[in-house]
């Protein structure tokens, strides 16, 4: 069936055609508006504001707080040109109303300077900001005409994402050329019981009102219909997902024994909680359906999963299968192996390490077992999913730290066997609202309880300058055989001044503990050479360990009960705490002690304080999203989802969670979406999801 995007509009509109061709725009400003991703009319109708200026509501001068949005009405005392030492030019105009005076300053806008004279109304809309007074920065503008009016007063101006060279009048009269034309073409997405039932807007009046509303509400109510539709989209694919998954992947039932999961719970010198418990139920009830598991399970730092994941691997090898588990670096695949191996060959269970630095002669060995099936139980990273590498009877993929993956790389793994049964693994708490756009097509197992016995880390924020302090009660740790973490943070991309970073910690902190052994890890080295360091560490060849972010996923060194981490300020809540999960896995009291330059640091001490008072790991992501937002922990695209134009899933949770119950029930009720009632929504998600194969499979 192929449906093209015009699918949406009716016939003979010219919702496809690029958007140089409306009027007022051209090649010049079409290439500007493809830099905020609008190439096509329809691309420009769904373009959405992300803020409105209400300029129906004046405010004094006297009354503005920082922070405030903002319109101000004043007239202009005086205006000028001015260079800052980084050569940008500024435009600076001194205002004042009846009840005080502001600045507003316009960077790099010379065109602005002959513009302003004073005694001049104008109309001034932005943010509020202060710095030597109160100050609005390149603020939206309208001088008064001759007759002292003002075309946009009394008026709701939608704000929209720009780039250099797009302004914002230039949008508006784009959007207002590509309503006029193609407008009425657009068609509903969602049925008639869906608009009533919500009591939404249809899909025009909302463009209408999302674009030019009447009134805040109006802009609203267009917002939420907009978001219930991108999210309902989205859900839909999922769900079709989850569909497909249980239709078409039939494999084996496995049955669980207990032959060798009973062996292997008797050698563990510790008992399952009661979460690792009701988590294995769920997991083994997946494997003895003939549905192929499809499950994320998720945990804590230090709650339990691997041992949980393993036997769930060993249930695999009771029914004459094999089980792969995969690990996004070899420290980890190493740590998961030498783990295990001891108390595997305890129960009779062949297993191996395979690894981009496993050796010519072993790794010819290993591959030869797995396609015989000798090796029963293989942890490896890429190179298990390399072409060489063949398995005699595939029943169950762990894929570790799924986010580390991209969506072939998963896929290549699964596709070494017949339907096995896959389980997702992540130490990386995830918020519900993320976990179900990341995960949504997965059903889920969660780890909310630690083993007994271990005692929290203790976590304190201290200023730089009681650095002499923490390395004297440092090195009373290390007198007593404990050892520790110093943590560097990333600081750019090129790694150039990470490592510069690092090797500066590393001289200072040999310089400091002169009596201890320190070394050295950063990501510019090869992964063999960390891996052997980590060894050293690990063997208590070292006392110190200093590293930059490389260390926080996996590492587990239970002697290890000192973390230093410099620069906390730089780093995400989600990964503070992983990296505070590297310590506090033995018995003794840990520390983790969060070095910042200093502590005048604003909303960072803020959110470091946070830190120090919760060990929880969801309640820390739930507060990470929330202040970095849900875009920069998404990464939709290493997950082979689309990106999300309008909704916020942090702002928009309550629309998700119904977008998803509405979207689950649709495909239960309607597969593939072929009752006539449903007939906008299949054209609508084939249209969306053109091209994008991977994404969508109806029918």
């Amino acid at each position: 069936m192929s449906v093209t995007l015009g699918d949406v509009w009716a016939d003979g509109a010219d919702i496809d055609a690029p958007v140089q061709y409306l009027k007022g725009i051209g090649p010049k400003r079409a290439e500007l508006l493809a830099k905020v991703g609008v190439e096509t009319v329809g691309q420009l109708l769904f373009f959405v504001p992300r803020r409105y200026l209400d300029r129906s509501q004046m405010i004094a001068i006297k009354d503005l707080r920082p922070g405030d949005e903002a319109t101000v009405l004043a007239r202009i005392v005086t205006s000028g040109t001015r260079r800052l030492k980084t050569r940008r030019q500024v435009i600076s105009c001194m205002v004042r109303d009846e009840s005080g005076m502001m600045e507003a300053l316009w960077f790099n806008r010379p065109d602005l300077g002959e513009r302003f004279r004073p005694n001049q109304e104008i109309m001034l809309s932005g943010r509020v900001t202060r710095y030597r007074g109160l100050q609005f920065v390149n603020p939206m503008f309208e001088l008064a005409d001759e007759e002292g009016e003002f075309s946009f007063a009394n008026t709701i101006i939608p704000v929209y994402p720009l780039t250099e060279g797009l302004s914002l009048w230039t949008i508006r009269r784009a959007v207002a050329a590509a309503m006029a034309k193609s407008l009425a073409q657009v068609r509903e997405s969602l049925t008639p019981e869906m608009i009533e039932h919500y009591g939404f807007p249809g899909i025009r009046d909302a463009l209408q009102a999302i674009h030019f509303p009447k009134d805040m509400e109006s802009a609203e109510r267009a917002r939420e219909r907009l978001v219930y539709d991108e999210l309902l989209y989205f859900q839909l694919l999922l769900a079709l997902r989850h569909r497909e998954y249980a239709a078409t992947r039939k494999g084996a039932s496995l049955v669980v024994t207990g032959e060798l999961t009973g062996l292997l719970l008797k050698k563990l010198h510790f008992r399952l909680t009661r979460a690792q418990e009701r988590v294995l139920g769920e997991i083994k009830q997946d494997l003895a359906s003939e549905r192929c598991m499809n499950r994320l399970l998720q945990g804590d730092v230090g709650s339990g999963k691997t041992v949980v994941a393993l036997l769930a691997m060993l249930v695999a090898v009771e029914n004459a299968a094999q089980a792969a588990m995969m690990a996004p670096t070899e420290i980890l695949a190493e740590q998961h192996f030498h783990g295990w191996q001891k108390r595997l060959t305890g129960i009779g269970v062949k297993s191996a390490l395979l690894t981009g630095s496993t050796k010519t002669a072993e790794r010819k060995e290993i591959i030869a077992g797995l396609e015989s099936g000798a090796v029963q139980l293989v942890f490896g990273t890429h190179a298990l999913i390399e072409e060489e590498v063949k398995f005699n009877r595939l029943g169950l993929v762990v894929v570790d730290e799924q986010h580390r993956f991209g969506v072939r790389q998963r896929a290549a793994l699964l596709n070494k066997g017949l339907n096995p049964d896959f389980l997702v693994m992540t130490a990386t708490p995830i918020p519900r609202t993320l976990a179900m756009t990341l995960y949504g097509d997965l059903d889920s197992s969660v780890l909310d309880e630690k083993p007994p016995g271990r005692r929290p880390v203790a976590t304190k924020l201290m200023s730089g300058l009681d650095r002499d302090s923490v390395y004297q009660a440092t090195a009373r740790h290390l007198d007593a055989g404990e050892q520790a973490f110093v943590v560097c943070p990333l600081i750019d991309e090129s790694e150039r001044l990470d490592l510069a970073s690092a090797v500066k910690t590393f001289e200072q902190t040999k310089a400091a503990l002169p009596k201890h052994r320190v070394g050295l890890v950063h990501g510019r080295m090869k992964p063999e050479e960390r891996g052997e360091l980590m060894e050293r560490f690990r063997k208590k060849e070292l006392d110190i360990l200093v590293a930059t972010s490389v260390i926080e996923v996996g590492v587990d060194v239970p002697d290890a009960t000192v973390m230093i981490v410099e620069h906390p300020e730089r780093f995400g809540l989600a990964q503070l705490h992983q990296l505070r999960g590297r310590i506090g896995r033995g018995s003794r009291q840990s520390f983790c002690i969060l070095l910042a330059p200093r502590l005048g640091l604003g909303d960072a001490r803020e959110r470091l304080e946070f830190f120090v008072r919760t060990s929880d790991g969801f309640e820390l992501a739930e507060k990470d999203m929330e202040i970095r937002g849900p875009g920069e922990m998404l990464g939709t695209r290493q997950h082979g989802l689309p990106d999300l134009r309008v909704a916020d899933i942090g702002r928009d949770r309550k629309v998700l969670r119904q977008a998803r119950k509405d979207a689950f029930r649709l495909v239960k009720l309607d597969p593939e979406l072929k009752q006539p009632q449903n007939g906008c929504i299949r054209r609508t998600l084939l249209s969306r999801y053109q091209g994008r194969s991977e994404l969508l499979r109806v029918g």
